[in-house]
């Protein structure tokens, strides 16, 4: 029987592993130690701009003060991402090359680590240069990102099961960069840039072993990002990523400033109660992502969705740090559920050839939800409160989720054409 596009595959006749598990490991890697290095800052937002100098470096606990140098900082980033991601995929996509790019995306993004480092060490600039810097460190630090995640979209084996490999990636570089980086930030405010520019450097040493597996180049950089256009469809993924990402941009500020002006919690034990989150999000990405191969895309997505914003909104109402690690638990599950069944669901619906724009288009929207959910939830916060704050961002969830169910039952694909085709 012939296999389709959606069955599982990856182990040779004899049981041997093949140039597509080892390349899916290997790729996961990359896409792993990106996330951890980009991670790692989180916990000592607060300490790392004092340090680069934009608020006093006593700071107590100016919630205000914190919170808009805190998020120019990770903005300036994520402005970097949302302007070079399709730019990184269209160039993969007319080059028909990705592991190169790859490459050279993790050696510049470490570069950039590591001039915020040493600026901080022992130059004095602007807070307006340090945010130039940062930016350039986004724009090619997305580079690596994002075409990880492409390549990974080549491989055969099941669009869940790889975009699973992904997630699965995504989660546990989250899991340990926020705990970790908690550790690294009590011995100095400048250590996490430090240690995430060398994380970076391996990302992109990782990068030579895997394959490029692209099914041959466009003709124009223009002609690929032209493609995206006749895929309206896409959108319907690329809004769901879009406000995943937002949460993740409300906690990786907001969530950072409410648990340590509410609780009391230093950098480190800001990074474990962080970690209560990405520890089951990372452990069942590659399970669930399988499941949404065998179920379809419905269910994880639409539902998961929905019950994900209401658990975010619910972090709020915990009344003390062991309740607040046990709900963040739950949101991790359930992110869990939603994000390697959205990334398959893009992998679906692109077209072979224009696979790295439709990965640089979501990476687009990601990014801009991360920005908004940091500049919308430090906006809300400050101005009015925590608990508004939470609330938008948990209802944001599941307003799109119950929006986006007619669309998604349309594009439900993959699990019929499984179904009628027997797979396995």
């Amino acid at each position: 029987m012939p296999r389709n596009r959606y069955s599982h595959g990856g182990l040779a006749r004899n049981g041997s592993v093949t140039g597509h598990d080892r390349d899916r490991l290997v790729l996961s890697a990359v896409v792993f130690t990106v996330l951890f290095g980009q991670v790692l800052l989180y916990p000592g937002v607060p300490e790392l701009v004092a340090a680069l100098g934009a608020t006093p470096a006593e700071w107590t606990g100016g919630v205000d003060e914190v919170l808009d140098a805190g998020m120019w900082f990770l903005t300036a980033e994520f402005v970097g991402f949302v302007l070079c991601a399709g730019l990184w995929g269209a160039l993969s996509d007319a080059t028909g090359r990705r592991t190169s790019l790859i490459v050279l995306g993790a050696v510049l993004g470490a570069t950039g680590y590591l001039v915020l480092a040493l600026t901080g060490t022992y130059w004095s600039l602007s807070y307006g240069w340090i945010l130039a810097i940062r930016f350039v460190q986004g724009g090619a630090t997305i580079g690596a990102f994002s075409l990880a995640i492409t390549t990974l979209m080549d491989l055969g084996g099941g669009h869940g099961r790889n975009m699973g490999a992904a997630g699965l990636a995504i989660g546990f570089g989250t899991a340990l960069g926020a705990p970790l980086g908690g550790q690294l930030a009590a011995l100095g405010a400048l250590v996490p840039l430090y240690v995430a520019g060398a994380v970076l450097l391996v990302a992109g040493l990782l990068a030579t072993l895997a394959a490029d597996r692209t099914s041959g180049p466009s003709r124009r950089v223009r002609d690929a990002v032209r493609g995206i256009r006749a895929q309206p469809v896409l959108l319907a993924p690329f809004a769901f990523g879009f406000v995943d990402r937002l949460t993740a941009g409300f906690f990786a500020l907001v969530g950072t400033v409410y648990f340590r002006s509410t609780f009391g919690l230093d950098a480190a034990a800001t990074g474990l109660l962080l970690g209560a989150f990405f520890v089951p999000f990372a452990l069942l990405q590659y399970p669930l992502g399988r499941l949404s191969d065998a179920i379809g895309r419905v269910l994880p997505v639409a539902v998961g969705s929905l019950c994900y914003g209401v658990a975010v909104a619910g972090v709020y109402y915990a009344p003390t740090p062991a309740w607040s690690a046990v709900v963040m638990v739950t949101v991790g599950v359930l992110g869990a559920l939603v994000a390697p069944a959205t990334m398959a669901l893009v992998t679906d619906l692109a077209a072979e050839q224009r696979r790295g724009v439709a990965m640089g288009g979501f990476n687009v929207f990601g990014s801009l939800g991360f920005l908004a959910g940091i500049v919308g939830g430090a906006t809300v916060a400050a101005r009015h409160s925590f608990e508004l704050a939470f609330l938008a961002v948990g209802g944001a969830e599941v307003l799109i989720a119950v929006v986006a169910v007619p669309l998604l039952l349309r594009l439900d694909v993959p699990v019929l054409a499984w179904r009628r085709t027997g797979g396995p």
